[in-house]
């Protein structure tokens, strides 16, 4: 409670606990197991090395950018 001069006291709320989804996403199975989370020095901090997330995007999705200029080949599968 808050006493303020000349005033009603104020309540203040309580914190709400935050409760985490225990249920994942659905992902690529390729990814399984993938997490990304930022450190108290604000550093990203990942499960799997960046080459191979590169590896899976490159593998997976059509670079916009590059899919209207000549001599761009998408694999197929």
């Amino acid at each position: 409670m808050l006493l303020l001069h000349n005033q009603k006291p104020i309540l203040m709320k309580k914190p709400k606990n935050k409760v985490e989804n225990e249920e994942k996403p659905k992902v690529h199975p390729d990814l399984e197991g993938f997490d990304v989370k930022i450190n108290s020095f604000g550093e990203i901090v990942s499960t799997h090395s960046i080459e191979k997330i590169n590896e899976f995007l490159n593998k997976n999705v059509v670079d916009k950018k590059l899919k209207d200029r000549d001599g761009f080949k998408q694999d197929e599968e």
